[in-house]
């Protein structure tokens, strides 16, 4: 890097400093929205669901008995019934949300749905489907 090339650099940090300027983007200059929300959601949902398909997978390979034993196992436990739904609950929320928002990605990429209004609506709709599908399936 050249000399004018560093002083240009320090002119632009003393000046932000001296304004007292977040380095931007910076999380304390963007408004929360929903849309922002369920974006970052929508990626750690995909997250959370390949690496969990990935370790129940290699535990499939790994562990020494067979799938019944650790069922049989499960059940042996005594855990009450709100466990049970609530681990349900908690195994359909992602896969309930992952869907539905990734339906809503597709209307998108076919070009609809991006005025402010539509994307608030479908995003509520999103997560009003969620939260019934999740409690649908926890309650089977």
């Amino acid at each position: 890097m050249g000399t004018a090339a560093k002083k240009e650099i320090n002119k632009f940090w003393a000046k932000n400093t001296q304004l007292n300027r977040p380095v931007s983007p910076h999380i304390s200059i963007y408004k929360w929205s929903v849309p922002m929300m369920m974006s970052i959601s929508h990626r750690g949902t995909g997250v959370a669901l390949s690496s969990g398909i990935s370790v129940f997978a290699l535990a499939a390979l790994v562990l020494p008995e067979s799938y019944p034993y650790y069922l049989d196992l499960i059940h042996s436990m005594t855990f009450g019934p709100q466990f049970f739904a609530f681990s349900k609950f908690a195994l359909a929320f992602p896969v309930a949300y992952h869907s539905f928002n990734g339906i809503r990605h597709l209307a998108w990429d076919l070009g609809k749905g991006f005025k402010i209004p539509e994307v608030y609506r479908s995003g509520y709709i999103v997560i009003a489907l969620t939260v019934l599908t999740s409690i649908g399936l926890a309650a089977m």
